[in-house]
């Protein structure tokens, strides 16, 4: 195990090099108006020290712009490397701060969204394979099809509507109540917990209809295995097949798909954080893009990244701890 895992990480290390050299040819290729407005802007500010022609110098310079395109690579990857991702544009703080600010949130969001996902969708699952064809089936189905289906913008629409504006018990958007100030240290915490309600259910309701009909599948999978017919031949109780025999084979494919959402809990939910305006870093992220924040917008993408290889060797990992037949050399 030790050694599969020491060669991954080699071989995530140099995906994550040339995935690293995308993004920043990308960036390198972008029209260089973006570098030019911001040189023009920063020399404008009152009280500037330096000119435009000096700031768009120390920009190119930054991101190894003056220079070609692999040299330039190497300038900036030695800066990310040693955590100097530079200032972000659209923040005017560091990234790795404007990083450190936003990404708990999203953390706490992501987080407990993941806990509901499961204690929802699994034991839903579960119980749809065991009555297959009977009305909590096709209900099931009805309510994880209708999930898988909504896009994320039309059920924070919907739920705004009903909680925020027809009945008024959640505000429309934000991350504080108008008497925030005034209230205690455990008052400000209710009052942040409820804003994250509505992005709560939100992100529940469009991740559990997937994680459902995977369960549902895979216990049907195994309910028509040999070994549980054998089971309930030789008269061991149904409760005992279903949590015991069919579960423990059931939780395999989970446990490698569930594993590969893990590192997510950091990544943000770059729609629903928007659109309920809260300070997570899918936020954060999405007004860089729309302010031609480079900086912040490298440091996120290369985030993303290896959230993305990490959580593949995770699912690999999970899958060969929770199942004895697989083992790996």
């Amino acid at each position: 195990m030790l050694k599969y895992t020491v060669k991954r990480l080699l071989y995530s290390v140099l995906i994550l090099f040339f995935v690293m050299f995308i993004i920043y040819m990308l960036m390198y290729n972008m029209p260089s108006g973006y570098v030019e407005t911001k040189a023009r802007e920063l020399a404008s500010r009152p009280g500037a020290t330096k000119s435009y022609a000096e700031w768009l110098a120390d920009l190119n310079a930054q991101y190894g712009m003056d220079k070609g395109v692999v040299q330039g690579y190497f300038v900036w990857l030695g800066n990310a490397v040693r955590g100097n991702w530079g200032d972000s544009w659209a923040w005017t703080i560091p990234v790795t701060q404007e990083f450190h600010n936003t990404v708990w949130y999203s953390f706490a969001l992501g987080f407990v969204s993941f806990i509901l996902e499961i204690l929802i969708a699994i034991p839903l699952g579960i119980t749809a394979a065991r009555k297959q064809y009977s009305f909590t089936d096709y209900f099931t189905t009805v309510v994880a099809m209708v999930c898988i289906s909504m896009p994320t913008f039309f059920v924070a629409t919907v739920l705004k509507y009903v909680f925020s504006v027809k009945l008024g018990w959640f505000d429309l958007s934000g991350m504080q109540g108008r008497d925030y100030m005034t209230l205690s240290q455990f008052g400000k915490f209710l009052d942040v917990a409820k804003h994250f309600v509505l992005p709560l259910i939100t992100l529940t309701i469009i991740s559990i209809g997937g994680l459902m009909r995977y369960t549902r599948t895979n216990m049907l999978e195994v309910l028509n295995a040999d070994y549980i017919r054998t089971a309930r031949a030789k008269g061991v109780p149904e409760k005992k097949v279903i949590n015991y025999h069919a579960f423990r084979n059931t939780f395999i494919p989970l446990v490698t798909m569930l594993g590969g959402t893990l590192p997510g809990l950091f990544s943000g939910a770059l729609i629903t954080e928007t659109l309920f305006s809260i300070r997570g870093i899918g936020y954060a992220s999405y007004t860089s893009m729309t302010q031609a924040d480079i900086p912040f917008i490298m440091f996120y993408l290369a985030f993303i990244s290896i959230l993305t290889l990490l959580g593949n060797l995770i699912s690999d990992l999970l899958y060969a701890a929770v199942d004895p037949r697989v083992r790996l050399s």
